[in-house]
């Protein structure tokens, strides 16, 4: 990833709870011909705290998605978790009117993991996924979904047809493109126009903006 120092995300913490949040990843393998990619619920399982390493992210794919097959030994994968993004025009920038230098940008946050991918054919391990995966996304609901709801024959059979995923984190790189080399004049500026904007998208990139610590912008 392209990361200039004043676009990293360093606190961990917030990268966390951004990725639970998402709940989903891009993974990207190489099949020794061509990157190919799946979309994958994914849980994040970090170590204890203290611990060392980055834990691993876990998910499933479906037994007939022939990446599982394809992943190349000694290749890392990559993970990419996408997070609100908003294209921002330079006509909100007080800058712009002053001296006319500026040009259009895109703002996102956004978390890379990239580490040994492992495939599991155990059940029981793809078992315990699939209901870590089916608690989270259900939990709190009104008349939610447990897997014990399912019958254990035709269970069986679904958890046959896919295979368990992980990908053993070797390295973390957290992006907020947010407007940070501006000053504080233009991104309140962005802010109060992505809070006019119709997709939520934009909305959600300014509220990004207005939660980091003034600290953190700075003056472009």
């Amino acid at each position: 990833m392209y990361l200039p120092g004043h676009f990293a995300l360093d606190d961990l913490a917030v990268a966390a709870e951004f990725v639970d949040q998402a709940g989903s990843a891009d993974l990207v393998t190489f099949d020794g011909a061509r990157p190919v990619s799946t979309l994958l619920p994914v849980i994040w399982e970090r170590p204890p705290a203290g611990s060392p390493g980055h834990g691993s992210l876990l998910g499933h794919l479906a037994l007939a998605n022939p990446q599982w097959q394809t992943v190349a030994a000694g290749v890392p994968g990559l993970a990419i978790v996408h997070g609100p993004q908003a294209y921002v025009s330079p006509s909100w920038y007080q800058s712009t009117r002053e001296h006319g230098r500026a040009v259009p940008t895109w703002n996102y946050r956004t978390v890379h993991f990239t580490g040994e991918v492992v495939i599991h054919r155990d059940e029981d391990w793809i078992r315990d996924v699939v209901t870590r995966l089916t608690e989270r996304h259900e939990r709190g609901r009104p008349g939610r979904w447990w897997v014990a709801d399912a019958p254990e024959q035709f269970l069986a059979g679904q958890l046959r047809a896919i295979v368990g995923v992980e990908l053993r984190i070797a390295s973390i790189e957290a992006k907020d493109k947010l407007s940070q080399n501006r000053s504080a004049e233009d991104q309140a500026n962005v802010i109060a126009a992505l809070r006019s904007e119709p997709d939520p998208g934009s909305r959600a990139v300014a509220d990004l903006m207005a939660a980091r610590p003034p600290r953190e912008r700075r003056p472009g």
